[in-house]
This record gives C-alpha cells, structure tokens and sequence, in this order.
C-alpha cells in the first residue's frame, strides 16, 4: 500500500506543481482535449477522482468547485485522496472492475496514476508552461500505453494515434500514441 500511496503523492504533487503555475488568464485556454480548456481538464480530474472512490463504494468529501477555483478544487481532491490512499483498510476495499477483482489503490493507482501523467501534460500544454513529463514517468507509461493499442481509441478516451518519427522521443512517442502533437 506504501508503494501506491507514494507514487500518488509523487505524482500528484507534479501535476499540483502545474496547476499552481496556471496564470489566471489561461484557464480559458483550450487544452490538448478536444473541445476541453485548462479548467476542464482539472474539472475533469476531480470528478475522477470521485468516480474511483465510488467505484469501492467509498466518497470523498465534497470540496470547492473547479469552476469556481480550480486549485482549490485540486488541492482539496488531491488531500482527500491521498488520505484514502494512506488509509489501508479503506484503500483495499475490493470490487468487481473491468477486468475482474481489484481494489480502489490498484485502480488509483493505474488509472489516476495514469491520469496525473497525462492531464498535467494536457494542463501545462493547454497554459503554456513547461510540458516536460519526467523521464520515469515516460518510462513507466509508454509499455503500458503501447499494451492498451486501439483500447485508447474508444470514444471519450484518446484520439487517433498521431504518426511521429521512429527516432523520436520517448515523451514524443508517448504523446503520438495518445492521439497529442508535441
């Protein structure tokens, strides 16, 4: 449980560091998802974070808005999770997912995991900051992004894939594969 807990507050604590850095005329801004602003995707973080807890039957407690204050919004769903995440019995509450028996830290963990990741990508894009993933964290998505292949092209999840060079980036590479132009 140390291990997931850990990653999330490694993870989340980089996408805080993004958020945190938005400046207040780029929450408008249009974001790497189709049809979403910087504010969205934030919006779009929070309630996922709800969904996942949900999914064991278990709720985060209700928090600012991120139409009103998309900071406060994150920061409040980051601690709350992260809380969850540190709480053994809680974070092991099973239930039936997708793909058979799991638990809310293993979805937390790959899911939202994989969420902190992109998002914070999407978010920085989208207001114009450094869009730099951490190598690791390339290196840890890009086989699992390149396992999923065509489940990311289900409606709502990742656009086509976008051709890059062979001899691209790992970053670049990642990227295409999520249907994003670097």
């Amino acid at each position: 449980m140390t291990d997931i807990a850990d990653r999330y507050r490694r993870l989340a604590a980089t996408l805080t560091s993004r958020i945190e850095s938005v400046p207040a005329d780029r929450w408008e801004s249009p974001s790497p998802c189709e049809g979403w602003t910087t504010r969205d995707v934030v919006a779009h973080l929070v309630d996922w974070h709800r969904d996942v807890a949900k999914l064991g039957g278990l709720t985060l407690p209700d928090g600012p808005p991120a139409a009103a204050d998309p900071v406060a919004a994150w920061t409040h769903t980051r601690d709350a999770m992260q809380d969850l995440l540190d709480d053994p019995e809680r974070a092991n509450t099973p239930y039936e997912g997708m793909f058979g028996p799991t638990t809310v830290a293993a979805t937390a963990d790959q899911f939202l995991g994989f969420d902190l990741v992109v998002h914070g990508w999407d978010i920085a894009r989208g207001a114009g900051l450094d869009d730099t993933i951490p190598p690791d964290d390339v290196a840890d998505l890009l086989p699992m992004v390149e396992k999923l292949g065509d489940n990311l092209r289900r409606p709502g999840v990742c656009g086509p894939e976008v051709p890059v060079p062979d001899d691209a980036d790992d970053q670049t590479k990642l990227l295409g594969l999520l249907g994003r132009r670097r």
